[in-house]
């Protein structure tokens, strides 16, 4: 069930950002009285699951659930229609129209691609405002129980003030802005600090793989789940807060676990807090350190709740929420571009987590929730649009560059030249392809 929610979050949101990518190219064609062929989703080759003509387009859904495309007359395209070019050009193809319509009708796709990503996060913030723990209310540092953030250098009760010189809003933010970021500061017994960020650090986080966590953590109190059967401390509850121990005070479960180390196989006095009385239980702390409980797990609400943190809650109005959304789209980019640089880099290992279609799918959750289908769906449109710019042959941005270079020197490339192109163009395309997906493969065979 969780397979099938996943993946018809990923379709849906493919299918959504094929079709208006495709209509970006398609309306400018239209209105520069440019023919096309062919509308479609998906891929169809040798056949397709649905095709009706209407005018001189056939509109259809193809089989092969990789992309989509429109086929506009006299454009050297996947469809290497060679036939088509060795013609005489028409008045409706797209080679006879001027280089500025051109190159309107090869944006129009990235463009819709942004301006979705603007209108769905201001229709985000509009409906749904924003709930978070603002990382300057992680007054007690964070809880440090991770060798990846070991490796870091940081320690628990460490304070993070900026990295690469920005302070962080979110606490959630905080992992994504290691993995973009060079440097941070933190404050460390009253010294600021700063300390550069490994340039293996997003390698050594992939090795580690998906099912170890997240790295980054706010300190919790040390709250029982559950008591084990083995457990000769069966006078504690479920639900218990220990607040001292053997006399000492303690707030965070980090502060519980080093009291209980230094009381191997010995027998205390704990006081926890029981709904809104507090009471002195005696316990016995086995030879490694424990008393056989197992810890609450704890989200941000609940330690919210329990007082342990401030969560901050704002509703934007419809105009607040137009410039936060263009922010948002931009800030977003921007993460992105900072994450292809690594990607490209040898050094940070970052190659190694570049995932395909199973990747894409695999971060949409396994219950259905709108707010989140939207955010992926615009971070997802914002990828697209960029990756569409890039100037690779076969992607919009290989069109755009061509078209430039005619517009600037007044030399337009010659149709074997294009059609070569295109060819080179769709070979690196399908590397990446091999490459993203087999590395999606390999995890989930070996990981």
């Amino acid at each position: 069930m969780d397979i099938f929610i996943k993946a018809s979050q990923f379709i849906l949101s493919l299918s959504l950002l094929i079709v208006l990518h495709e209509l970006g190219h398609f309306i400018p064609a239209k209105l520069f009285k440019t023919r096309v062929e062919k509308f479609y989703l998906f891929f169809d080759y040798k056949f397709s699951l649905f095709k009706k003509k209407i005018g001189d387009t056939v509109y259809g859904i193809g089989w092969i659930p990789l992309g989509g495309y429109v086929k506009i007359a006299g454009m050297i395209d996947e469809s290497m229609d060679k036939e088509q070019m060795q013609q005489p050009p028409k008045p409706w193809e797209f080679r006879s129209k001027p280089a500025w319509q051109r190159l309107i009708i090869m944006l129009g796709g990235v463009f819709v691609n942004f301006v979705l990503g603007i209108i769905i996060y201001i229709g985000i913030i509009f409906s749904y405002g924003e709930k978070f723990l603002p990382n300057e209310n992680v007054k007690d540092g964070v809880w440090v129980r991770d060798s990846l953030a070991i490796n870091l250098g940081l320690q628990t009760g460490d304070k993070i003030l900026t990295i690469n010189g920005e302070k962080p809003r979110k606490f959630s933010e905080l992992p994504l802005k290691f993995i973009n970021g060079d440097y941070y500061t933190i404050e460390r017994n009253g010294k600021i600090i700063k300390k550069e960020i490994p340039v293996d650090f997003i390698s050594k986080l992939i090795e580690r793989g998906k099912s170890a966590g997240g790295f980054l953590y706010p300190r919790i109190p040390f709250m029982i789940g559950a008591i084990s059967k083995e457990s000769p401390n069966t006078n504690l509850q479920v639900k218990d807060v220990v607040t001292n121990i053997n006399g000492k005070s303690v707030k965070y479960y980090d502060e519980v676990a080093n009291e209980l180390k230094n009381l191997k196989g010995k027998e205390t006095i704990v006081t926890v807090k029981r709904g809104n009385e507090f009471k002195e239980i005696p316990v016995k702390i086995s030879e490694d350190g424990k008393l056989g409980i197992h810890l609450a797990n704890l989200n941000i609400s609940q330690l919210s709740k329990l007082g342990y943190y401030d969560l901050k809650e704002i509703k934007y109005s419809f105009a607040e929420a137009i410039p936060m959304g263009i922010n948002k789209t931009w800030n977003t980019l921007k993460s992105y571009i900072n994450q292809i640089k690594k990607i490209v880099n040898p050094d940070t290992g970052a190659y190694k987590g570049l995932g395909g279609f199973l990747s894409i799918a695999d971060i949409f959750p396994a219950e259905w929730d709108w707010q989140t289908f939207w955010s992926i769906t615009a971070y997802l449109s914002i990828m697209l649009g960029f990756m569409n710019l890039l100037p690779i042959p076969a992607l919009d941005g290989g069109h755009v560059v061509f078209t430039l270079w005619e517009m600037i020197t007044g030399k337009k490339p010659s149709d074997k030249f294009l059609e070569y192109a295109q060819i080179v163009g769709f070979m690196i395309l399908i590397t990446l392809l091999l490459y993203s997906n087999g590395n999606d493969i390999f995890r989930k065979l070996f990981n």
